[in-house]
């Protein structure tokens, strides 16, 4: 009796539900980011207009790393800079993850109601030490990429006066934990750098952490032991591995001499969504842009700084569908994926085929009778995924995009970063548990395939 008021009276005391939260904190500090960008100060010369200052906000935010601006480092301002790395920062980390953090710092008492949110945010099962959960993410995060700045600038330093190389250093180690993609060394990004290994393997391992996810970062440093480690950081590691060599493989098989193997390794792992790039995309052949797709669509894995549908979604589709084939039951290490895992999966995966479809349709639209625009279906089909994927590389399209298909990438990257089951779990009461049902109904077979 105790637990049920008491959730009773959590109910009557919630204003907002928890994702409707989420939703508009991300929708306030877009907008403020637009109206920042947008200033006079936060551009070198005139002043952006208001749909790419609006553009930039979204993509920072959600860290993906498209930009309506060719060169953002000739561009922006040192204030518009500061602006997109903190923007940067607090969409990797999330709004609500920091905006608690900053809270504790202040020493104001977390309740009950700010622990759901936080809960829904990190998507969380319980609502047991969410507070440490958060100081620990946020400390990890700048670790990591304190530790990061001091090698990449050991590189830039080479290239650029002492305290410019400081601030791009600083500057690309926030981008490649949070994977966005952002940089601020021109149109070329890190082609210069193609070759250099420190550079390479640094942002590779700042990417990479940043896309497995703060839970499997935290159970490997509690654990330091394969063995010991949960089956849900295991499952992640390996799938996270097997992506990033067949990719490589596969990327240098497509690609040939055009492309290094470090060129190969290093769009490997950026494809999935960090956005970086050290060859130029347009030289991409369409088989190797298929891969590169593949490897957007399927992004990053649950809690981290990344986008798509989730590594651990397309483990669940993959074991599921070889499962069903085989006549078995679907199985990992010994157990049995629940059914509402995998139904969970399978709607994620056909929600972002969909949205990605009519997106691709509607910038097909809005380009249509563009005298600028002169790109191929796969350069926009590669462009929409990016967007989805909040991946952020691009097939020198971005700049060139009609208001409307300005407007169609914006909404997809704020789609890809709070992904559709945020959005669309939003309208159904029951996400939790989706057969809560007074009534039982006869089971319906259907002829399909």
């Amino acid at each position: 009796m105790v637990i049920h008021s008491d959730h009773t009276n959590i109910k009557k005391k919630r204003k907002l539900p928890p994702l409707l939260i989420i939703i508009l904190s991300f929708l306030g500090i877009i907008a403020l980011g637009s109206i920042l960008f947008s200033l006079p100060i936060a551009v070198n010369e005139g002043r952006l207009p208001y749909l790419d200052a609006l553009f930039l906000s979204t993509s920072a935010i959600c860290v993906t790393g498209l930009s309506t601006i060719a060169d953002l480092g000739a561009t922006l301002s040192v204030f518009g800079k500061v602006v997109l790395a903190l923007m940067i920062q607090i969409g990797g980390l999330g709004i609500v993850t920091l905006a608690i953090y900053i809270l504790t710092i202040l020493g104001v008492h977390i309740g009950v109601m700010e622990r759901v949110v936080v809960r829904e945010a990190l998507n969380q099962t319980t609502l047991q030490g969410m507070v440490k959960l958060v100081k620990a993410i946020v400390l990890t995060s700048l670790t990591f990429e304190f530790v990061g700045m001091w090698f990449s600038m050991i590189v830039f330093v080479r290239d650029y006066p002492f305290w410019q190389a400081l601030g791009i250093s600083a500057f690309h180690a926030i981008s490649s934990f949070n994977n966005a993609g952002f940089d601020l060394l021109g149109s070329s990004s890190l082609i210069p750098y193609a070759d250099n290994i420190l550079l390479n393997f640094t942002t590779a391992i700042l990417v990479i952490c940043g896309g497995i996810g703060f839970i499997v970062i935290f159970d490997f440093m509690k654990k330091r032991s394969w063995k010991q480690l949960t089956n849900y950081s295991k499952i992640v590691i390996k799938t996270t591995a097997v992506l990033l060599i067949a990719g490589t493989l596969i990327l240098k098989l497509t690609e040939g001499s055009s492309l290094s193997w470090m060129q190969a390794f290093f769009q490997s792992f950026t494809a999935r969504t960090s956005g970086f790039s050290t060859v130029e995309m347009t030289r991409i052949s369409i088989s190797g842009a298929s891969i590169l797709i593949l490897l957007m669509f399927i992004g990053a894995s649950p809690n981290s700084t990344g986008g798509g549908i989730k590594t651990t979604t397309a483990y669940v589709i993959i074991k599921s569908t070889l499962a069903f084939l085989q006549g078995k039951a679907p199985l990992t290490k010994n157990r049995r994926i629940d059914d509402e895992t995998r139904i969970k999966s399978f709607t994620l995966a056909f929600l972002a085929l969909v949205s990605i479809f009519v997106a691709f349709l509607a910038v097909e639209a809005f380009e249509r009778n563009s005298p600028l625009f002169e790109a191929t279906a796969t350069n926009v089909l590669f462009e929409v995924v990016s967007a989805f994927g909040t991946v952020g590389l691009s097939q020198s399209v971005t700049p060139y995009l009609a208001s409307g298909s300005k407007i169609v990438i914006t909404v997809m990257m704020f789609l890809g970063r709070l992904g559709p089951i945020t959005i669309f779990g939003f309208f159904n009461r029951n996400w939790g548990h989706p057969y809560a049902s007074a009534a039982e109904y006869p089971q319906e077979k259907m002829l399909i395939g």
